[in-house]
């Protein structure tokens, strides 16, 4: 059986797009408690599915595709620029496609904004008007008002109108950011993106006896099973180890290992790697928040879509990308002792002027991490790291970077690197990298 928290979560997925949530409508409807109807309320806004806003109340919104995760609903626009909904509350839920800024004549700005869009305009009357006949939301920037027609026709026409202190520049630029942020996101590879649902799973039961588990392998071809109690929830794991020297009619749970290693459907794809390797795990069972079978991930469904994921063009560029995209290889003296370089530029810097030691432990990570692809191709997760920062490093510095491989084998490597700036020693640093093998 379901638990009062997925109840209302899935009552809440059934809610009519746009319509009004509230704690004391879903406790009194379902039954439960207000502790546990806002618990499910906020977990529903962190999948993406409702949202809050204040002086409006919470709404359900569209939940977006990964595909579609550049689009925002107004809802979002509304949190994003700490907005006040002046009118046509009722559109909230809706998605737009592009926003227009309207620094030009009314006609001019007509021919640039449709339906769907979002017009952000300064204490420019007409032009609202325009835009909500044409199809499009309106937000004003300045921390100005509206006229009431204005408000009335937002409200008849269900297209939000909506307020902003800040400047038209400011808006265009956090609007940007989310939308960037978001496409960052999708980069990120989840364990829901690659499982085996829960319906294609081969799984045992608790009161299943070894003879399953024999009929079982015989029809799958696989030895390793979660089980699972009536409820869905993972008990145990049984491979073909436990079953070895056990009688037909013994049961599942005599023999199964209890409170097997779990990954959670929103965990990234990268970090349950590096716990599957670490492990020495070929299969681990997927659960949600209350520990119910979602599904099943290998070790090689896992390192496939790590080896995909780094074929995929990048849309958003992450702090690292943007650092690593600088070092510039200026020779190479044989394997695994190439010579980078690196300029600092102002965005690198600290307030003192000097290179954040963020960027620094970046630059020693990804020369270390090059040094050892001449050795094993394969993805590197970092284990251990000790830096030492020697001397200062100023704005305009050309850094020279020696990464030296000591040790390399199947599983681990250790890497050794220098950092110079004008012949002078200023970094070092040690590593040990664990090599996530792609066989």
């Amino acid at each position: 059986m379901a638990t009062k928290h997925e109840q209302i979560l899935k009552h809440i997925d059934g809610l009519p797009v746009g319509e009004k949530i509230s704690v004391r409508q879903i406790a009194k409807a379902l039954n439960v408690s207000e502790g546990t109807a806002y618990r499910a309320i906020k977990e529903a806004e962190n999948q993406g599915y409702v949202s809050s806003i204040e002086r409006v109340g919470t709404i359900r919104i569209e939940k977006k595709k990964k595909e579609n995760i550049e689009k925002l609903t107004f809802a979002e626009v509304v949190n994003i620029v700490d907005g006040q909904v002046l009118g046509g509350k009722t559109g909230l839920h809706k998605t737009l496609n592009k926003f227009v800024i309207g620094a030009m004549k009314l006609d001019a700005m007509m021919r640039y904004t449709g339906a769907g869009n979002l017009l952000i305009v300064g204490n420019r009357t007409q032009a609202h008007e325009h835009a909500l006949k044409a199809g499009a939301a309106v937000l004003i920037t300045g921390g100005f008002d509206t006229e009431e027609p204005v408000k009335r026709l937002a409200d008849e026409l269900e297209m939000p109108v909506i307020s902003t202190s800040y400047d038209t520049f400011t808006v265009a630029t956090m609007i940007n950011r989310a939308i960037y942020d978001q496409l960052i996101k999708k980069e990120i590879l989840l364990v829901e993106d690659i499982l085996t649902p829960v319906q294609e799973t081969t799984f045992l039961t608790v009161g299943d006896r070894v003879q399953t588990w024999h009929e079982l392998n015989q029809e799958s071809g696989h030895s390793r099973f979660p089980v699972v109690d009536d409820n869905m929830k993972v008990q145990g794991m049984v491979t073909s180890k436990d079953i070895i020297g056990q009688e037909e009619m013994t049961l599942i749970d005599k023999v199964m290992t209890k409170n097997p290693m779990t990954v959670g459907d929103k965990m990234s794809v990268a970090s349950s790697a590096h716990m599957m390797v670490w492990e020495g795990i070929e299969l681990i069972p997927v659960v949600n928040d209350s520990h119910i079978l979602k599904g099943i991930v290998s070790r090689q469904d896992v390192l496939k879509a790590l080896q995909m994921s780094q074929r995929q063009p990048q849309v958003g560029e992450t702090i690292d990308d943007t650092i690593t995209s600088q070092l510039v290889m200026t020779s190479n003296r044989g394997k695994g002792e190439e010579v980078y370089n690196y300029g600092v530029t102002p965005q690198m810097t600290n307030y003192l002027g000097t290179i954040s030691s963020g960027v620094f432990t970046t630059l020693v990570t990804d020369s270390a991490n090059r040094a050892l692809r001449s050795y094993k191709r394969g993805d590197l997760v970092v284990e251990n790291m000790t830096i030492y920062f020697i001397k200062p490093v100023q704005i305009d510095s050309t850094l020279e970077i020696h990464p030296r491989v000591l040790d390399v084998g199947r599983k681990f490597g250790k890497v050794d690197v220098e950092v110079f700036n004008q012949g002078k020693l200023v970094g070092k640093a040690m590593l040990t990298c664990q090599l996530l093998d792609r066989s």
